[in-house]
């Protein structure tokens, strides 16, 4: 990898240019948060091989198909159905609040604070 270095003052400061492959999702944007401030040194690894956002992308990617596997077992698991739907929807909507809620709490530790 050629980097370019620009003078400033007494100083030689790298011509880091950050590119992003694709735009990331929520789970990326807190997985790259994450990085930057608990685990710095792999945040700047990441940085200077110009891999972050490609990561922070696979991470957003990753997190969103094991939300979608996890929400259906908890709604299944928990009993949500249609006829509770049916004939109470603020408790269907609580119950299904609470289903993402705890699949967002597993992803999040699976893949983004790990």
């Amino acid at each position: 990898m050629n980097i370019t270095y620009s003078q400033n003052g007494d100083y030689r400061i790298p011509n880091i240019v950050i590119r992003k492959t694709k735009p990331i999702g929520h789970y990326g944007r807190l997985r790259k948060a994450y990085l930057e401030t608990y685990r710095p040194v792999l945040f700047n690894e990441l940085v200077l091989s110009d891999t972050l956002y490609e990561h922070c992308a696979e991470i957003d990617e990753a997190a969103r198909n094991r939300m979608e596997l996890i929400v259906p077992e908890l709604v299944k698991r928990n009993g949500v159905t249609e006829q509770l739907k049916a004939e109470n929807q603020m408790e269907w909507v609580r119950q299904m609040n609470a289903c993402k809620a705890q699949a967002e709490e597993i992803v999040k530790a699976e893949l983004i604070y790990d």
